[in-house]
């Protein structure tokens, strides 16, 4: 009884740890097709690298959404280097934890339809917020010494693009958030909707309990 148990148990790590390299590849992949928004300053670039990671939270829990968003980062230098001496990729990591935890834990505790819809919801809020500090305080001070570049050429960027942007309070304002809350947003559907998809097969691939799935009412 206890080999079959040892054994099963082995099967799941196996199967969560192929789950796990899988997703931070498509993540990866996911990193390198992105494009600017009109209103956004150029140096944001939006995609929907981070929609593994969420999955990676739902399904394999809190710390697996971790490891694929710094896997995701660190193939994505592998497969097409920095354009930001590195600092693009550093924040990157930063704000998608952020990003994905929030929603990692919530659905750790109420696995089912309304609590994937929840989390989602809460991670795309905590999110969006976050970048602005995430910026503020490291970002862009680390952008500015890599490039020695001053906090006007920084806001410069934003107002090329967009008019409202003339200093970094509107430009956390204006482009910042809305940016991150339009790319969040989509990142969060995108997971939504593949999650009513293929949420039952995924949880039977990794051995979650079946009591309250994918197959919930909302």
């Amino acid at each position: 009884m206890k080999s079959k148990m040892k054994s099963k148990t082995k099967t799941y790590n196996i199967r969560s740890l192929t789950l796990i390299a899988l997703l931070a590849a498509l993540s990866a992949v996911l990193m390198t097709i992105n494009s600017p928004l009109p209103f956004a300053p150029p140096f944001l670039k939006f995609d929907i690298a981070e929609f593994p990671g969420l999955f990676a939270g739902f399904f394999l829990g809190p710390t697996a959404s971790v490891i694929v968003v710094v896997l995701k980062n660190l193939l994505k230098l592998l497969l097409q280097g920095t354009e930001t001496a590195y600092v693009g990729e550093f924040m990157n990591a930063l704000g998608s934890i952020l990003f994905t935890l929030p929603a990692a834990f919530i659905y750790k505790y109420r696995k089912n339809i309304k609590g994937a819809r929840k989390a989602l919801i809460a991670s795309t809020l905590i999110g969006s917020l976050a970048w602005i500090p995430l910026n503020l305080f490291i970002g862009f001070p680390m952008y500015a010494a890599v490039y020695s570049m001053s906090t006007a050429d920084i806001v410069g960027m934003g107002s090329s693009v967009n008019p409202l942007i003339n200093n970094m309070f509107t430009i956390m304002l204006f482009g910042i958030l809305p940016f991150n809350l339009v790319k969040l947003s989509v990142t969060s559907l995108v997971t939504w909707w593949m999650y009513k998809r293929v949420g039952g097969y995924l949880r039977s691939l990794v051995g979650l309990s079946e009591k309250a799935g994918a197959s919930s009412t909302s």
